[in-house]
């Protein structure tokens, strides 16, 4: 059984904070742990409006707190985001996420993230390949 505290977790190098500034991470589950899928809980900070698209990875969010909305950008749709919503991007969505209020979000990553990842010149994480010893 894997247990795991999330302020405790916050205290470790689970916790990224992203370079540009717009989101940190706390990484309760990653490959390591072999789930066969990463859990997060990521906040989103206010004023926060940036687009992502995860070309190896599919996501699907829920928002435990705060008030937002993704655009999906192949059809211009906007979709509200507050307490009890849950988005799924299920088709490597390309999007735009905008923060009106700090958001606090529970997100769950497949294939799993390994820990480190930030975002690319895309808006993706990188597939990192598992390495195989000899």
């Amino acid at each position: 059984m894997i247990v795991r505290n999330l302020k405790d977790a916050e205290k470790t190098e689970r916790r990224i904070v992203s370079p540009d500034g717009n989101w940190e991470s706390t990484r309760l589950l990653l490959k390591e742990d072999q789930m066969g899928f990463s859990f997060h809980i990521t906040t989103i900070y206010q004023g926060a409006n940036f687009q992502m698209h995860y070309q190896n990875h599919l996501e699907s969010v829920y928002c435990i707190s705060g008030e937002g909305e993704v655009e999906t950008l192949n059809d211009g749709a906007i979709y509200p985001i507050s307490p009890g919503t849950l988005y799924n991007l299920d088709k490597h969505d390309k999007h735009i996420l905008r923060a009106f209020k700090e958001m606090t979000l529970a997100c769950v990553f497949n294939p799993p993230l390994y820990g480190k990842e930030v975002h690319n010149t895309e808006g993706a994480y990188d597939l990192i390949a598992d390495t195989v010893s000899a």
